[in-house]
């Protein structure tokens, strides 16, 4: 299997828990189901959290509404070509 814990790892992994904890694996194993079950809640927790957030900002107006009285027209400034006609000097220097 690739990637995956296979009997056999499983097997020498029993043993070598075994050799170190002795009578308190179950204590131990207990203790460790407890860590990753609060593990988890906390995570569960965090993602709520964000989710919470995500929500507000999405249903808040990014900006408050301009009354149409104070809105001001917005122009552009209009292009004007240049009024003289460019030199033989201008044209070499841009070559």
């Amino acid at each position: 299997m690739l990637g995956g814990i296979g009997p056999m790892e499983m097997i020498i992994f029993g043993v070598i828990a075994l050799l170190l904890f002795g009578k308190r694996l179950p204590e131990v194993a207990r203790s460790l189901g407890k860590g990753i079950v609060e593990f988890k809640k906390g995570v569960r927790g965090i993602e709520d959290d964000m989710d919470d957030n995500i929500h507000k900002r999405s249903s808040q107006p990014q900006s408050r509404p301009i009354p149409e009285d104070d809105r001001a027209e917005v122009t552009a400034p209009k292009f004007e070509p240049p009024q003289f006609e460019p030199t033989s000097e201008a044209n070499s220097e841009a070559k």
